[in-house]
Parts: structure tokens; sequence; C-alpha cells
């Protein structure tokens, strides 16, 4: 791990036109640059928040032909920063797509892509209900990174609450962890912040959290409050609800401090249950 970075998280309110919202995530990232960041992170869903399955099926396209992805290796490659899409909806079969996050480096290649393992299907008191599975594919491998700065884990969403995936992904050298989301409002306003805090401390991993937030087209309400959290657990920079960016320095020998004086992914013991 090498230097210390500037690091923001994209914070957004996607909506249901492709072009319209590449543009809104374009200018944000290009705000997070003059505000001297070298990462910057999108949240989940960034270029369609679809949730209508004829609607999503008319504008989803293949990898190669996605007009986003297109646009942010552009974007990277111009501003010579490295770019994380939280996440695209890629098609993958005929009515089936992958939540699929991109990481870019500076020179505008795709270094490294994940595919959200665990979908979202989840009943919620109110009558909110969503059945993530019933257009997207659920991936099957967890994805560590190599940046200037040290080992990036990939994770999007509701991965956030399966502490086992991320323990993983330390154990495997991450330093850093990405969890974009789209959190609902409801799970956000009760368990935003303490899973996203407790993922840093059990890891000893930096928490870089873009989110979206407010009242989208489709008619759901996401949580925002995007975070970047050390490896002590303290936020270290938080957003609202509305569209912007929240930026922090990132200081990767924090990660060894913090496992220096909690080891605790060195304590894994074996164990039976009767």
């Amino acid at each position: 791990m090498t230097g210390t970075f500037r690091a923001a998280c994209v914070q957004m309110r996607t909506g249901l036109d492709v072009a319209a919202n590449i543009a809104a995530a374009e200018k944000l990232i290009r705000e997070a640059k003059l505000a001297g960041a070298a990462f910057v992170a999108t949240p989940e869903m960034t270029s369609l928040f679809e949730a209508e399955s004829d609607a999503l099926f008319a504008k989803v396209r293949i990898e190669d032909d996605d007009a986003a992805l297109k646009a942010f290796r552009r974007l990277a490659e111009e501003l010579s920063l490295w770019l994380l899409i939280g996440s695209l909806p890629i098609k993958v079969g005929e009515r089936q797509c992958a939540n699929r996050q991109f990481l870019i480096n500076a020179k505008g290649q795709v270094v490294a892509w994940y595919d959200k393992v665990h979908m979202f299907d989840v009943d919620l008191p109110g009558g909110e209900t969503y059945r993530e599975s019933r257009n997207y594919r659920r991936g099957e491998r967890a994805v560590v990174a190599d940046m200037p700065w040290g080992k990036l884990g990939l994770s999007v969403c509701y991965d956030l609450r399966f502490p086992h995936l991320y323990r993983t992904l330390a154990k495997a050298g991450a330093s850093f962890l990405v969890i974009p989301a789209a959190f609902t409002h409801t799970t956000g306003q009760a368990h935003w912040h303490v899973l996203q805090r407790a993922r840093a401390i059990e890891t000893g991993c930096f928490v870089i959290a873009p989110a979206q937030g407010g009242k989208h087209e489709n008619g759901r309400r996401t949580f925002g409050h995007s975070l970047i959290v050390d490896p002590w657990g303290e936020i270290l920079a938080e957003g609202g609800e509305d569209p912007g960016i929240v930026v922090a320095d990132i200081d990767p020998a924090k990660v060894t401090e913090a496992r220096t004086r909690v080891p605790a992914l060195t304590h894994d013991r074996p164990f039976t249950l009767s």
C-alpha cells in the first residue's frame, strides 16, 4: 500500500432516461475531479433505475454495446482518474440482466468487474416488496482488484448484509471496500450506518459507499447518505439525500494501524455446532 489519496462518492437520483443519467453522473464525476479526487465511485444502478421488466429489457444492452460503460471509460481516460461504476444493468440473456460493477483505470481500461451476488428479494413493512431475482442473474464470484494504493474489494448494495463476503475480501488482501447502493429509505433509516461501520470495523478496511438518494421517477425512495468510513469505524464524510459528492482523504497506513490494534482477521478458530 502506497500513499494517501483522495476518494469521492458520487450520490445520484437515477431516473429512467439512460442518456440523462450518464450526463448527471458525468457532471458529478467532473466535480469530484475538481475537488482533487483520484478515485471516484458512483452508486448502484448509475445508468438506469427501471423496475418494470418490459421497459428494462427494452433499454438494456450487452456489455460491448452499453453506452454508459463506453462513456465512463472515455471520461476516466480524459480525467486521468480511477473510476468505480457502482453498477450498470447489463443484458446477459433474452430476459435476464446482471447487476454489474466496473473498475476502470486512469487509462480508461476495465481492470475488474463484479456481478452482485446477493439478490434483494424481500417483503418490507408497509407493503414494499422487491424481487431483484425476477430480472437479474446473481453473480457467483468475489473479486479483489489492484489499484495504485492497494487492493479493492468489490460488492453491491444488498451484499452489505453478508459479512462473510467482506471477511473473504479482506483476507484476500483488500484494504478498501466499495459498497455502492440504492438502499430503500425504510431499510436505510434502520440499518445503513451501522452496517457500513460494522463492515469497516470487522475487516479493518476503509469503506467507500456511494448511494442513490431521494424520490425517483420509478416511484421508489432511496436513503442517500453516501459514506466514507475509516478502518476504525469513524465516518470521514457523509452525504444527505440530494445528489452531490462527498470527499475524504484516505491514508492506507490506517489499515495496518487498525489491524494491529485488533488483529481479528488472524483470530479465526475452528469450532463445532452442537
